[in-house]
């Protein structure tokens, strides 16, 4: 069923035969809304193009599924695949089609879609167009092709959307658009539709445990002294600088949008602040949404990756976070006190010891103890279980208890699924919920116990053997000249730390030895191709292969286990098969025999249409996100006589309920902001009716004197001759060929072999962005491209362009060394010059910058010829170069023979080679003249000399 406010939307759409720009809120089914039109869309109206770029192939898979639901038939994809001709025809067809921005701007300047066939172009992900983009490009051509030609673009990010100076003004400028509809969730019709027939919700707020809310409490502090420290700077705009905001990815964006143009001046210690607040906030979500041990495990890795470098370390708060983190996954105890004790309590453990020759190691349930005599320490382990495991079980126990009560008392729910289905934020969470769900979740975090203790084994054996220590060491760190780097192993300074360290290593080799007499005692033949590897591999074969048997003992199969399908296809099969028998679990009493219901594991990171595919009954939120919220109320509102149930679980006085919390009133304040954009948008319209795009070659008119007119023919404008630039189909994926459109040239789209810009017969451009010439340094492709453009060009040169909102600089005056090193950016270049002296380095700034550029270098030029370009680099069937002229631009072999003959140095062979055609001239010049050419005349008469010498000959 469509919904009401979905139907007005495509009613105002329709209206206006030039199309317009719809901003939706997040979760309200765009997918529908384009699926609606697509539907609407008659072949005798024309093809219609999807513009199809990476960041929207979810939103294609959901438009897809729903034609498929509304027996539609799907839109094909037109591919580089298909030859021209057939392109061609379904161009003509009047069928709607997905294609790739970079497909069709080159079918369309090479002139292969009729114009007066294309009927209209979707514009699937609005917010990531800028006036530059190849989406701009294409809908700038189709309108000078076919002014009535309709053009719709749709988004679901209004806050990307007021990113940036005006830049749905700027959006719709590019996009030759006039209408601008505005959807929110607060809007009266959207509203009204949605809480009409609402699910029945249950809000559940869980209390974090006591170290969780300690941990929060330091990473706060610890994020709000590093904003302090930003704040400082005085590069960054104060009023974006608050926890709430850095609680979103977009929060990097934002600073790194403000500190780009000048961050080559920054010291490091500020673009460190940037990394660290990005760290901190990957903290934060991993404290709610993974298990105790594996955010220690990811604090270890931390400690180890950042070391000395990270500045959050060393803040007053951030002890606290490590702190609380292993309190919550084991503790120390003194030896003595375990020996004291008869018995210890726990809750899943039996009791097993196991005796080497030079340690005991006793494992009690949650207790290891390690021999006295050597450390005098016990770790007792504590794996601490997240909250909202519990809760997760009960609600699923109270709904199984509310089946049977309804089955009892005969209602009919032959309409609703028996599914319940649990959203989590990614596919770990998922894994990691069903095995609570299907064991018990003290063996879930028994074993990921088991797998932490194992990886710091790994670590040890995999560790380079260190140099010997003197016996009488100068200092310690510092003191000894020596920066200090927190390793595993030089993390144990003290003796508390060095204590805690052998307690950890002698239970995971009790563990160790544990999984080997388990390997033993089943015969695995995977142990005994461990034992007959090699030395080397040894330690992982071993620790993989305990993984294995630690599994598998963890893991009891029982005859109540529920039903449990996981994953986030839409294709995956749900059976409805109720469970029984009796379930061993601490949580489940054992005086009665309790069963769970079906349950289905969504990722929300995978995006695909779960609710429609599965229809659940139920729905556990255990991540809150609000695009999957407002799916729930569409899915309700399609369906208002389907009972529906939903449970949020929150972790009470969290950044997770402040995070979602924000969300909604960020994406309300981005709404609100675009309100009041519409009211002051101005828009120009030319004398067609046609909303101009911006930085159009019309726009900014040649500024010239009135003398200058009058001086020329009486002010009469000569014909321009049509400048025309010969490009690289791969080089559309940038976004300087759009630019040089605007700029009046003519873009004729070829595969070229070598270079990437033709601007006349003698000249060829490389352009490599900062990235790309990072890239083809290390892998070498630079030199083979410069030794080809050298090859057939008089002038090649190398285009390096920079991005306008980033500084203009490799790397900052200080880090720039007077010595030639082979990592240093500069030094590479240096040396690509004097390998290649006719080449030419060109330093851009921006798009528009190159475009200047390119304008100059092609004055007094002639225009390239396509055919010889094509051609240039590319081999015959006889297997000889077609056009191959490098004997008059560059013969290898005769300047490698030159350079090798006496007198001949470096410093005078270019000069020999301008004044010089061929070796054969060289040889017949006399000794004054190569005086005069090589700058001595001791050098000329040496090669003078063995030039003239006889050949011997044998008596």
């Amino acid at each position: 069923m469509a919904l009401k406010f979905h139907q007005q939307i495509i009613s105002d759409l329709l209206e206006d035969s030039n199309g317009g720009l719809v901003i939706l809120s997040s979760g309200l089914s765009l997918a529908k809304l384009i699926a609606s039109l697509l539907i609407l869309h008659s072949p005798s109206q024309g093809t219609l193009l999807l513009l199809l770029s990476p960041a929207s192939q979810s939103l294609k898979s959901r438009i897809l599924h729903q034609l498929s639901s509304l027996s539609s038939p799907p839109p094909p994809e037109i591919t580089s695949d298909l030859p021209a001709n057939h392109r061609h025809s379904l161009y003509s067809s009047g069928n709607p089609f997905f294609i790739t921005p970079r497909i069709l701007i080159v079918d369309l300047l090479t002139q292969r879609i009729p114009p007066s066939s294309l009927a209209g172009i979707f514009v699937l992900n609005a917010h990531s167009l800028s006036e530059t983009s190849t989406e701009a490009f294409i809908v700038r051509i189709v309108k000078s092709l076919n002014p009535s030609a309709s053009v719709r673009a749709f988004s679901d990010r209004p806050q990307a959307m007021v990113s940036g100076f005006a830049k749905t003004e700027r959006t719709m400028r590019a996009l030759f658009l006039r209408r601008l509809h505005l959807w929110p969730r607060f809007q009266l019709d959207v509203s009204q539709e949605l809480e009409r027939e609402p699910p029945e919700v249950v809000d559940i707020r869980v209390s974090m445990s006591s170290h969780m809310v300690g941990i929060q409490k330091a990473i706060v502090e610890v994020m709000d002294a590093c904003l302090k420290e930003m704040r400082k700077t005085n590069k960054v705009d104060v009023d974006d600088l608050t926890v709430e905001s850095g609680l979103f990815k977009s929060f990097d964006e934002i600073v790194r949008r403000q500190l780009d143009p000048i961050w080559h001046t920054l010291g490091k210690r500020t673009k460190q602040l940037v990394s660290d607040l990005k760290t901190l906030r990957k903290l934060l979500d991993y404290l709610v949404r993974y298990d105790a041990v594996s955010f220690l495990k990811f604090l270890d890795t931390l400690r180890v990756a950042e070391s000395y470098r990270s500045v959050w370390l060393f803040a007053e708060s951030s002890y606290k976070i490590f702190d609380f983190a292993k309190k919550r996954v084991y503790r120390l105890v003194k030896a003595s006190e375990v020996k004291s004790k008869e018995h210890v309590k726990n809750t899943s453990g039996k009791k097993r010891k196991l005796k080497s020759d030079n340690a005991s190691v006793e494992a009690v349930g949650g207790l290891t103890a390690t021999n006295g005599e050597d450390t005098g320490v016990v770790i007792e382990e504590v794996l601490e279980e997240a909250p909202k495991w519990k809760v997760l079980r009960e609600i699923l126990l109270e709904i199984q208890e509310e089946r049977e009560k309804q089955s009892l008392s005969e209602e009919d729910n032959s309409d609703n699924n028996a599914i319940v289905l649990v959203a989590c934020k990614d596919e770990r969470s998922c894994m990691q919920l069903e095995d609570c769900i299907t064991n018990n979740p003290h063996k879930v975090m028994r074993e990921e116990w088991e797998m932490y203790l194992l990886s710091k084994i790994e670590i040890r054996n995999v560790q380079t053997p260190q140099k010997k220590k003197q016996k009488t060491p100068k200092g310690f760190g510092i003191l000894d000249g020596v920066v200090p780097v927190t390793t595993i192993q030089s993390s144990e300074g003290s003796s508390v730390c060095r204590k805690e360290h052998e307690a950890l290593m002698a239970a995971a080799s009790s563990i160790r030895k544990l999984g080997k007499t388990m390997d033993s005692g089943n015969n695995n033949p995977e142990a005994q191709v461990d034992k007959a590897s090699s030395t080397k591999g040894k330690a992982k074969k071993e620790s993989s292969s305990l993984r294995r048997s630690i599994r598998s003992c963890s893991k009891k199969k029982t005859n109540s286990e529920p039903e449990i399908v996981t994953g986030s296809g839409n294709e995956e099969k749900v059976s409805e098969a109720s469970t029984s028998g009796p379930r061993e679990d601490s949580d489940v009493p054992s005086n009665g025999a309790k069963k769970l219901p079906p349950v289905h594991f969504y990722a929300l990171e995978s995006d695909q249409p779960i609710l429609d595919v599965l229809k659940p009954s139920v729905i556990i939120v255990y991540h809150p996100d609000m695009s999957f919220v407002r799916e729930i109320e569409v899915y309700k509102a399609e369906n208002p006589l389907k009972k529906l149930k939903v449970y949020f679980l929150f972790y009470d006085e969290s950044t997770e309920v402040q995070k979602f919390e924000a969300s909604i009133r960020r994406e309300n304040g981005a709404f609100e902001s675009l309100i009041r954009q519409k009211s002051s948008m101005m828009i120009p319209v030319d004398q067609d009716g046609l909303c101009m795009g911006s930085n159009t070659s019309t726009d900014y008119p040649a500024s010239s004197t009135q003398n200058s007119l009058t001086r020329k023919a009486g002010g009469r404008k000569e014909i321009e001759k049509e400048t025309q630039v010969i490009v690289d189909m791969r080089e559309f994926m940038s976004s300087l060929p759009n630019v040089l459109h605007q700029k009046g040239m003519k873009i004729i789209p070829v595969t070229l072999e070598v270079g990437d810009y033709i601007l006349s017969p003698s000249i060829c451009v490389e352009r490599k962005s900062i990235q790309d010439l990072f890239q083809s340094f290390t892998s070498g492709r630079l030199f083979h491209q410069v030794e080809m453009m050298s090859r057939y060009y008089r002038i090649p040169v190398l285009l390096i362009e920079f991005s306008q909102d980033k500084s203009f600089s490799f790397q900052s005056a200080s880090d720039i060394s007077d010595d030639v090193t082979p990592y240093n950016i500069i030094s590479k270049l240096s040396l690509l010059v004097l390998h290649f002296p006719r080449l030419r380095i060109i330093w851009s700034r921006s798009l528009h910058a190159t475009a200047e550029i390119f304008t100059t270098l092609k004055s007094n030029q002639d225009e390239p010829d396509e055919t010889r370009a094509i051609r240039v680099g590319v081999p015959s069937e006889e297997g000889i170069i077609e056009n191959d002229i490098r004997a008059e631009n560059y013969n290898t072999s005769a300047v490698e023979f030159l350079r090798r003959l006496p007198g001949v140095t470096d410093a005078n062979y270019r000069s020999i080679m301008e004044k010089c055609k061929s070796l054969s001239e060289l040889a017949s010049l006399p000794v004054e003249e190569l005086a005069e050419i090589m700058g001595g005349q001791k050098v000329a008469k040496s090669l003078r000399e063995f030039l003239d010498a006889k050949y011997p000959t044998l008596l």
